[in-house]
């Protein structure tokens, strides 16, 4: 008779918030030694995430799949649990190295994704799930269930296994009263429970909060209240992708027969997808363009705006900034920020605020209304009801940070459930789980995969620092010029740019070049390894001008032969 073991690897996704990317794994041992070979890998999600170092010209970091490359024949499937880019963006730069399985998604996710692909000239076709459907792959068996989240058509996933079930908990609230799409499904979630769940692994993002989330439905009203006694043009910026709450904006627009414009390339995107497919229905007579916004009467306009992080560049910033030459910004203006900013955006968001206000708008945030934004993951009762629904035997909190992570085991504890049986992980980290034990298990090796302009991963922590020292301590460039036989043919000459203020520089830069020449970094008066001199003269020069300015700046030496 068959024994199984089930391998979990997150990827991404357990302690940085984004970049999600989790592995189920099957082994099967059919002999009689402990030989277990993998039979069959299941994928959740594949998404971006941001970088600290976004000013240093990485756009979006990507999950490592290095640990796939060679078992992508064992991939059956990739399920996507909704469509923000933290859990689908990722898949279009990994496809092809995962061996292309087949992905499964809900409606409006699989809109997006094959939107995303169509991006990269490569067309995928993905495969709507249907709710009251299993789904088999290898010794999985697969069911999705409905629950509410900041973007329609979420889900969570069951994972059936021949050592026990695991209930997929990202990112989720339970809304009663969605304004659009399905509500959570507890029929489903509770006979999962009863049925015996070995495993809940939950979006634990919220669980420093108290009490329940409240509803979409609440920011609804909110838009309706404020539209009303808006005199001039009515502006909303929110994340692209939450069309639940771009239709209530909408639904608002429709009531006081404002004209709607959508301004920003990700937001024109994204709703165009959802009104190709019902999600977002408008009346032809009240779609603008943005031409038309400075020709049309104030209180007849409304602009749902990509940038609500202050992104620069983004629609909203270029607003702000008079760089939009079809939307000025007047007194009797209200904008409306229907979303909080992200950890580390804050001061982005506050600038654009008040380049906004200077303007003479009137800018609602959430520091100074409430009801402006409902968050999309479950506070502290949420995640109760989803823990005493599903009873598992053992946790593992997602979606979060260590300290979300670290409540969440507090919050299983306060149900009177044994704290030990919380793993708490960071990426990489594994867990595996048999008939009769569950224990951590090895570190699968991940890095962060960098993304820029210019490729995919060409961008490593080396370069991360050269711009980093380039960003705050500017460049020093020391050129050597030799002639054939390697003997050093005039001083050496130093330039720089960011470092110092050009009177300081002179004094500098002599003691500088004084130090060069007392270590004589040369072989009886010549240079006969370039390498070995570049690599100690970066290094003499890097501690004299720590020492004299409290500077690090990047150096460059050049050696140059006449």
């Amino acid at each position: 008779m068959a024994d199984y073991k089930v391998r979990f690897v997150p990827l991404g996704g357990v302690v940085g918030v984004t970049k999600n990317m989790y592995l189920y794994e099957i082994y099967k041992n059919t002999g009689e030694q402990e030989n277990y070979d993998l039979q069959d890998i299941f994928i959740i999600d594949c998404g971006i995430g941001f970088p600290l170092e976004k000013e240093l010209g990485v756009d979006f970091v990507i999950p490592d799949i290095s640990y796939l490359k060679d078992k992508k024949d064992k991939i059956r499937a990739i399920f996507l649990s909704h469509g923000h880019e933290d859990h689908t963006s990722a898949l279009p730069y990994h496809y092809n190295d995962l061996g292309r399985p087949p992905i499964f998604a809900s409606k409006l996710t699989a809109a997006f994704v094959e939107n995303k692909f169509r991006e990269f000239s490569d067309g995928v076709k993905v495969t709507q799930i249907n709710y009251t459907k299993e789904y088999r792959f290898g010794d999985f068996t697969i069911k999705c269930i409905p629950v509410t989240h900041s973007i329609p058509d979420t889900m969570h996933i069951l994972i059936k296994t021949p050592v026990g079930s695991f209930y997929h908990g990202t990112d989720f609230k339970l809304d009663l009263t969605p304004p659009y799409g399905k509500s959570p499904d507890f029929y489903e979630i509770t006979k999962a429970g009863h049925d015996g769940i070995l495993c809940l692994l939950s979006d634990c993002l919220g669980a420093e909060r108290e009490g329940l989330t409240l509803s979409e439905a609440i920011v609804g009203e909110t838009f309706e209240n404020v539209m009303r006694k808006t005199k001039g043009k009515f502006i909303m910026t929110t994340f692209s992708s939450n069309i639940s709450r771009i239709r209530q904006c909408v639904e608002a627009a429709i009531k006081f027969n404002r004209k709607i414009i959508f301004l920003g390339r990700s937001m024109k995107e994204n709703t165009r997808i959802a009104q190709d497919i019902n999600y977002l229905p408008i009346p032809f007579s009240l779609i603008g363009k943005e031409e038309e916004v400075m020709k049309l009467p104030p209180n007849k306009v409304c602009l749902i705006v990509a940038g609500s992080q202050g992104q620069y560049g983004s629609a909203l910033s270029k607003i702000a900034n008079k760089m939009n030459k079809n939307v000025a910004i007047k007194p009797g203006d209200t904008i409306i920020f229907s979303s909080d900013p992200i950890p580390g955006n804050e001061n982005e968001v506050y600038a654009v605020i008040e380049e906004l206000t200077l303007k003479g708008a009137e800018v609602i945030y959430s520091d100074i209304q409430d009801q402006l934004h409902a968050s999309g993951h479950g506070n502290k009762e949420d995640l109760k009801y989803l823990i005493r629904f599903t009873n598992p035997q053992y946790f593992i909190p997602i979606g979060g940070t260590v300290r979300h992570q670290q409540q969440y085991r507090r919050i299983v504890g306060e149900l009177g459930f044994d704290e030990k049986k919380v793993f708490m992980l960071q990426e990489g980290e594994t867990v595996w789980f048999t008939k009769g034990n569950t224990t951590k298990g090895e570190i699968v090796e991940t890095k962060n995969i960098y993304v820029d302009a210019y490729g995919i991963g060409d961008v490593g922590q080396t370069i991360l620092r050269e711009r980093k020292s380039l960003s705050s301590d500017g460049i020093v460039v020391i050129v050597l010029a030799i002639d054939k036989a390697g003997s050093i043919m005039t001083s050496p000459r130093l330039l720089s740019k960011g470092f110092v203020f050009e009177k300081a520089q002179g004094k500098l830069f002599d003691s500088a070049l004084r130090l060069l020449l007392a270590k004589k970094n040369t072989d009886n008066g010549k240079i006969t390894d370039i390498t070995a001199v570049k690599r100690k003269t970066i290094g003499l020069l890097e501690d004299f001008f720590y020492k004299e300015t409290g500077r690090k700046p990047l150096i460059i030496v050049e050696v140059i032969q006449v």
